[in-house]
This record gives C-alpha cells, structure tokens and sequence, in this order.
C-alpha cells in the first residue's frame, strides 16, 4: 500500500513501513523504517533540531531553512551543506559539482515500472510503484526517485533515474540507487565476504563515527563481498530483534556504504560502485539505476531472510520456473576435467541413471583445442576426436536412458590460442600496447561491442538448436583488468556498459529459450547476485565442494537468498580444495538443503557407497519441495562446531544436525525444533546412516574373532562391501516438547560403542524428519 498524504508518503506491506516526507524547503526528510504503523498523523516523527550547532550551513529555499547535515535525508546532493557522504555526483553544465534538487511532483501507478535494459523485479499481486519528481533549482535536470512495494514479501525496493534536459551535457561520477539515514547508530553492520572456495563468510562490525564501504572492483558482483549486507541493532539474533537488510539487483561492480556521522546519525547507501565510472548524458538523455531492495523485521534474521526468499522466489527468477522442482544433476567435471570421451562419459552417464540422477552435465572441455585450460575459448567447433558423432549423438543417447542433458558454456572469455583470437583480436578486452593481463590463461570478450554479442548468441544457438539440451551452465572465470573498449567514446563507461552488454545477450537468450533452465557460475559464488538469478534460478554456490567448508557458504547465501537457487554437489573424498576426508552421509547432508547434484566419478566409488547414495537420492526426491522451497531457518550457534538447519513446508519439517569438530566426552544434546504447534503431535525420526568399518581402525580388531590387520587387504575389501549401521531414533512426542527440546541419544563418549550410541565424529552430521501425526 502506498499512502500519499502531502507532505508525507507512508509505504506499508504486510509487516513493515516506511516512511518519509518533504520538507518546507522542498527536500525530502527520511522519518521513519521499520515495523508498521499504526500512527495516522505522523508530526511528532519529524527530527527535532531545534537549537542547531556551530559551524553548520543552512540551507534556504522558499523562505524556509534547514540544517542538511543535521537532517534524517532521503535523497543528498554535493555542495549546499550536507557534509556526509552523497549518493549522486554530478558536473553541472556549468562545470561545477554542485547540484540541488528539490521536490516537484509525484505519481502512483499499479504495479511495477521495468527497465529496457536491467533486470527489475517483477510484478505480484498489489504491487504498486510511487515515483517522486526532483528537479535541479538551476538546471534542467530531473531526478525521479523510484519505490515499488511488494507486499506480501515485505520488500521495497528503490532506483533512480536520471533525465538531462539542458543543451549541455552533464557527467555523472556517481550515481546510487539508494539512500537513506536513520536517526539512530547502535547497530552492528553484517557483510558476506570471502574469495574463490571460501564465499559468503558471514561477518559482524560494530558500528562507530565513520565510513563502512563493502564493494566490488572485478567487474561482477565478485566473491569477495556480496551487494547483500544487514544492519541489526545490537543483540538481534536468528530469532529476536530489529534488523534491516539491503540488497542490489545487479551482476557488475557494485559499492554499499554506511556512515555515522558526527552527531550520531547513520546514513545507508547502494549502488554502482563509482569507481572508473563516469558517464556524459547529452540532451534528452537519461540514465538508469540498478533496483535495491530492501526490507525489515522485528523478528531476527530468521523472518529477515523469508522476506528476501520469498521476493526471490516469488519476484526475482524468471516466472517459470517458480516452485519448478530442481533436477538432480551429475556434472562430468570433477569426474574427468578436461580427459573424457564419448564412451567415458556414457558410462558415467548409466551408472548415475541407475542411482536415480536425472541430468546429465557435460562441463568443460567439448570443443576447439580445449584440451587444457590454454586453448579453445572463444570456439564453438565439437571436438569430434573426444565426442565421436558430436554433442547430437551424445545428447540422443543421454535421453535414451531416460536422463536429461545439460552443457557448459564459457561465452564472455577467450583464449589467445583459439580461431576466434586470431581472427578478431580486437574482440578482447586489451589495451594497444600494453601487455595484457591473463587469468586462467584467458580474455575477457568485449561485450560493450554488438557484433561480439552477436557472435555469442549466434554460436550459442546454433548448439542449443541442433542438439536437444535441457540446461546451460553459463561460466565466467576471471575478474576483468585492461578495462578498455573502443566502442566507448568515454572508458568510464566500460563496467556498466559490460553488464549492460551481458544483460543484453541474458535477454535475448531467455526469450528465445524460455522453459531452458540455465546455471549461472563465475568460478563458483563470483557473481551469486539477483541479477543473474533474474535469467538463471540457480547459481553454482562454489567450486568448493567439501561440505565441512559449504556449511559457512551456503549458510552465509542463506542469509539473503533461499536455498532452490543454491546448486550444491556431493563429490569424492578426500576433497580436492582441502584434502579433507568427510563421510558419505555429511556431504550428502548438506548438499541436500540446496539444489542436489554429484560431481564425481563412480568408478571409484564402492558398491556399498553406491547403495548408500541411491537411499540418499530417493529420500532427497521425497522430500524435494521441502528442501527446495521449504521455509529455511538457522539455529544460533551454541558453539562453532555446530550448525543446525530446518526447512519447513505443510506440516512437514527437516532439521539437519552438523557437527565440525568432535571433542571428547561431549556434552549430553538437546534438538528443539521450529514451527511446530504445541498441542499437535509429531513422529520425529533420525535418517539411516552408515559407519564405515575403516572409521574404527586398529579398534575393530578388538571386536573380531580373529585378527586382521586393520589397513589389510582383507579389511579393505569388507570396507568396500560392508557397513556398520549408525544409531537412529524415532519418537512420537507433542509439538510442545520439540519446541522445549527433544533429548537426542548420547554421543560416543570414549569409554563404550553399542548401536544405540551416536557415532558422529569429526565432521559428522545427522538428518530428523519430522511429521505432523493425524488426530
């Protein structure tokens, strides 16, 4: 609901409002963000600077007075006496910085208003928009400040843009999509920042007197900080307190910002990042913001990240696939890299067909001289030496045994040493002479330039049209440098302009093949964003596939986007980023609260792994709506070496237990559970899981008859075929006494083993599925 009343604008969803209004001097005053009102007048919630403070500016304007440095702000300029940090940066047509715009008009309309060029949220039932009219005291120039609202996901969101109807051009430096200020500073900033294998560690800041800058240089929305930041005031928690989160619908370079001012006052901002930026505007041209989003709850994280995961389910990716159940995927890479061959990769193919795989993915290494990571990007051309009847004859044979088949592409990169280099080199992103600088022994393609995206979409069609394929894995491995275009007569264009340029192919690739369920990945979680999960409903998380080390990860994403856009596999250990060795049934675990694939080769994986997984792939099938689209909810953390987990869907509930470190003599545990009703009953059970005989070492002689040496052949071989079953429990119990805390069987405490202990050890885990029972 949007209420206009002037000179107040009340925005309200189903939980939250926000409120602002314009003041005597025609700027607009931030008053209020949070839970909804129920105030009809809103006087009292002007700020009060009522006595003023030495060595401040006043603004005038119609008579009026205000002290902009001492206001709560919606929207600041440069240079009429707000001295904080400002969300636009402008040369005037006069050559200077200053620019001062005042309120002129406003406009509500039903609905969303879309971009032509950038991904927006996309329209629910009433969504309606409110567009406020600035205009420049001396110039020509507009600002419209844009708010939509999303009411039932409790979202808002805002973008800018900007209109030049001077004969002069202007030249934008910087240019946010939002910014407000609260009156209030005692909270904490939380961020999710990290590198390749090691994405969205959650961190927490406690905020004083300066600025926090969280952003991203690479040319994507990087791995190093997500757009994605909260704001909770001091003691919130999972499941208490006020907290404020703040997101960016764009894959490019992007800069959030927070900044406590010297009377106490913080101010928020996002956008794209204004560094290398710089954009002229001509007459009658404009120029358009990525959307932020933005939401609020009194309740914690926990319902924080239900508003987000709602509007991204709901709002963000594309509308046909919501609530479309997620294949199980078995992707060639880890099994073979680059060394496979038709023959390989059916095999491979039969015996994930025969687990219960659904899609099969050939990754890396079906084209040109793509025999290493040298050569070959930028080529379209199969390898018929490794694919013998092309990607056709695989593709058929993949459908025959009932699977489905999925392809990688690498479309914005090149290689030096591919046919597409040496016939455009000027296709890449280099700079004349100057050595340009290689990542992963390739080039970033020019995709400011038209024919280049020409090129991509042609060649990319011409194997989605010849060969039946069911999905794409769209990769992008490297960060961008040698920032230069020569389709650009100004290079401060070049970051936005690229995405522009991906957003672009994005488009037309998605409306040419709408029902082709597409993976974005940059060297796993690079560019983990809503604007790619705006043409791609899932994003390959990580490269790192050690569940152990995904925990932090995936729980880190979880904060702000939900769990059916985090593709998640089961791979071999021990794990080539860590050598860690996990068991089966963690790395199981784990990938199942997310979009559940395999990334290994079977052949070296035993026949009673094999019947262990199968157990696992048909309980995952079961229960896959409630893992993909279940309600997530975190536990808080009793210590570091626990994370506990629970998806929750029509009276059906999943709890995953996980354990890091095991310390000796555990403490006796207790499992409460969420979202129960207390007078109900429930049947909660513990999954089946299996100990592997080698777990026990030298102890297992202990336990036998005779004695076998314990890294023998013959135990080797009983390791291989044999298992140990590891305690399960099953009680029907009332939802009061989950919600208090359900007493679990204790853990191996070193002194005894029988089956009704639990044996979980280093990095063990456990899965409870609870039900509601029939009256």
């Amino acid at each position: 609901m949007i209420l206009a009343r002037y000179p107040y604008f009340y925005l309200e969803t189903a939980k939250l409002g926000y409120l602002f209004s314009v003041l005597p001097t025609k700027k607009l005053e931030h008053m209020y963000f949070g839970k909804k009102l129920i105030d009809y007048r809103y006087e009292s919630l002007h700020l009060k600077p009522t006595a003023g403070v030495g060595s401040s500016v006043e603004y005038e304007n119609e008579g009026s007075k205000t002290l902009l440095d001492l206001m709560t702000l919606e929207f600041s300029e440069v240079g009429k006496g707000d001295f904080r940090l400002t969300p636009i940066e402008l040369k005037m047509p006069d050559m200077s910085f200053v620019s001062d715009f005042v309120y002129d008009s406003f406009e509500i309309v039903k609905g969303t208003i879309e971009s032509k060029k950038m991904p927006t949220a996309q329209k629910g039932e009433n969504t309606q928009s409110l567009i406020i009219k600035l205009k420049d005291k001396k110039f020509d120039i507009e600002l419209k400040l844009i708010y939509t609202v999303f009411e039932k996901s409790n979202i808002i969101t805002r973008r800018v843009i900007l209109f030049n109807n001077e004969e002069k051009p202007i030249v934008i430096r910087k240019l946010m999509s939002m910014m407000f200020d609260l009156p209030e500073s005692d909270y904490d900033l939380i961020t999710f920042d990290g590198g390749w294998i090691k994405e969205a560690h959650k961190h927490t800041r406690p905020l004083s007197y300066g600025t926090y800058i969280v952003d991203s240089t690479t040319g994507a929305s990087s791995n190093r900080h997500n757009p994605g930041i909260i704001l909770a005031k001091k003691g919130t928690h999972e499941d208490y307190g006020d907290c404020i989160g703040i997101n960016l619908i764009y894959s490019g370079n992007h800069y959030e910002a927070v900044q406590i001012s010297n009377h106490g006052l913080m101010r928020v901002m996002t956008g794209i990042n204004p560094h290398c930026f710089e954009w002229t505007l001509k007459k009658e041209e404009s120029f358009e913001t990525p959307e932020a989003v933005l939401s609020f709850s009194d309740l914690g994280f926990n319902d924080l990240s239900h508003n987000f995961h709602d509007f991204v389910n709901q709002h963000i990716i594309p509308r046909q696939f919501k609530k479309t159940l997620r294949p199980i995927v078995l992707n060639s890479w880890e099994a073979f890299y680059f060394n496979f061959n038709t023959k390989k990769l059916l095999t491979l193919a039969k015996q994930a067909k025969e687990l219960g795989v659904e899609l099969f993915v050939l990754d890396d290494g079906w084209f040109g001289k793509r025999n290493d990571d040298h050569a070959g990007l930028g080529d379209y051309n199969v390898n018929k030496k490794k694919l013998r009847g092309g990607l056709e004859n695989l593709s058929n044979q993949i459908h025959e045994l009932g699977m489905k088949f999925g392809l990688w592409f690498e479309p914005e990169m090149v290689n030096p040493q591919s046919e597409l280099y040496k016939k455009h080199p000027d296709w890449a992103v280099t700079i004349e002479n100057r050595n340009p600088s290689l990542g992963r022994n390739q080039l970033v393609l020019d995709l400011c330039k038209p024919m280049v995206r020409d090129y991509i979409l042609t060649e990319m069609t011409k194997i989605l049209d010849s060969t039946t394929i069911d999905y794409v894995k769209w990769d992008m491995n490297r960060h961008i440098t040698d920032m230069f275009s020569s389709a650009l007569f100004e290079q401060g264009r070049f970051f936005h302009q690229y995405i522009l340029g991906l957003y672009d192919i994005l488009f037309k690739l998605r409306k040419k093949y709408p029902d082709l369920l597409i993976e974005s990945c940059s060297s796993g979680g690079n560019r983990f964003d809503l604007g790619m999960l705006y043409f791609s409903p899932q994003i390959w998380t990580s490269d790192n596939t050690d569940p152990i080390e995904r925990l932090k990860i995936q729980e880190g994403f979880s904060y702000l986007y939900p769990q059916s856009t985090m593709s998640a596999h089961v791979s071999l250990a021990p794990h080539s980023q860590t050598i860690r060795r996990t068991p089966l049934s963690t790395r199981f675990n784990v990938a199942s609260f997310g979009v559940l694939g395999y990334e290994l080769n079977l052949k070296y994986v035993s026949k009673v792994e094999k019947e262990e997984m199968k157990k696992q792939i048909e309980l995952y099938k079961t229960h896959r709506e409630l893992l993909q689209f279940g309600e997530f909810n975190r536990f808080n953390k009793k210590d570091e070496d626990r994370n506990i987990w629970q998806v929750s869907l029509n009276n059906e509930h999943i709890v995953g237990y996980f354990q890091n470190k095991y310390h000796s003599s555990p403490n006796l545990e207790v499992l409460h559970v969420k979202n129960v009703k207390p007078n109900d009953k429930y049947k909660i059970e513990s999954i089946q899981q299996k100990l592997e005989i080698r777990q026990f070492g030298h102890l297992i002689t202990h336990a036998l008859p005779i004695k076998l040496h314990p890294d023998g052949w013959l135990m080797t071989k009983i390791n291989q075929r044999k298992q140990l079953d590891n305690a399960t429990e099953s009680y029907e119990i009332s939802g009061q006494a989950l919600l208090s805390g359900l007493k679990l069987k204790q853990q191996f405490s070193g002194t005894y083993y029988n089956n009704e202990t639990r044996m979980l050890g280093d990095f063990g885990s456990q899965i409870y599925i609870v039900s509601k029972l029939e009256s």
